[in-house]
C-alpha cells in the first residue's frame, strides 16, 4: 500500500545527531580528570573524547587539533596562559579553523578551581622559585578540603567541588572574564565555564527542524 505525506513525516527523525567533540588538554592529569568527570556529569561523555597529546605548548596543542578536527565536529583545545611563548601565536592559527575553539586560562587551569571559592581578580605572578601557576596553586591549597592538591596526582576534583561551589564557579566565572574583558587585562581569568556549558548543551537533545509545506 502506498505510503501518503502524513507516513512519510512521521519517519522523520525527532532529534539531531549529537554532534563529536574532541578536547585537547595541555595538562594530563587533573584538568583531563577533572573535564572527563565534568562530561560523564552531564551524561555528554558517549560523544566526546578528552585527550591529552603529548604536546605542553599552546601552538603544539593548536598543531594537533587541526591534525584532527577531520574527524570530528567540534575541537576545544584547553590552554593556560601561564608563561608560553607561543601563546599569542597559537590564538592566531586558530582562529583561522572554524571547528577549533580554544578555552584560555590566565595563567593557568587551577585559577578555575579557585573560582569555586568565590569571585577574584587579585593578579598573579611568579615570586622567587615559584611559576605563576604555583602561585595560584598555593592559593588553592588555602581553601578548605584543597589543602593536599597536587596538580600531578589529584583526584576526584570535580566530585569534591560539586554542589554549591560548582554552582559558584559557574556564576562568577563569566562576571571575571567580562571584567577582564573590560579592563583588557586577563590575569586572572578563565574561559572554562564555557567548555562546562557545552557539556550541559551535549547533554540535551537537539530537536530536528519542522519542514513545513508552503
Amino acid at each position: 500500500m502506498a505510503r501518503n505525506t502524513a507516513s512519510f513525516n512521521r519517519a522523520h527523525p525527532q532529534f539531531k545527531p549529537q554532534p563529536t567533540v574532541l578536547i585537547l588538554c595541555e595538562d594530563s592529569k587533573s584538568g583531563k580528570i577533572y573535564l572527563e568527570d565534568a562530561s560523564k556529569h552531564f551524561r555528554a561523555h558517549t560523544k566526546v573524547e578528552i585527550a591529552h597529546c603529548g604536546k605542553t605548548d599552546s601552538k603544539g596543542i593548536i598543531n594537533e587539533a587541526i591534525k584532527r578536527q577531520a574527524k570530528f565536529d567540534q575541537v576545544f583545545c584547553v590552554i593556560d596562559r601561564d608563561t608560553h611563548p607561543s601563546f599569542n601565536e597559537a590564538i592566531q592559527l586558530a582562529s583561522t579553523h572554524q571547528k577549533v575553539t580554544l578555552i584560555k586560562s590566565y595563567p593557568c587551569f587551577e585559577f578555575w578551581l579557585l573560582l569555586h571559592f568565590g569571585f577574584t581578580r587579585s593578579p598573579y605572578a611568579a615570586a622567587g622559585k615559584n611559576s605563576v601557576a604555583d602561585m595560584v596553586s598555593k592559593d588553592l591549597r588555602s581553601k578548605v578540603g584543597m589543602e593536599s592538591y597536587d596538580k600531578g596526582s589529584t583526584k576526584n576534583i570535580f566530585s569534591n567541588l560539586l554542589g554549591e561551589p560548582f554552582g559558584k564557579a559557574r556564576k562568577v566565572s563569566p562576571q571575571v572574564l567580562a571584567q577582564a574583558i573590560n579592563d583588557q587585562e586577563f590575569n586572572p581569568s578563565t574561559e572554562l565555564h564555557l567548555l562546562i556549558d557545552r557539556f550541559e548543551e551535549l547533554s540535551k537533545p537537539q530537536p530536528c527542524a519542522i519542514l513545513t509545506h508552503g
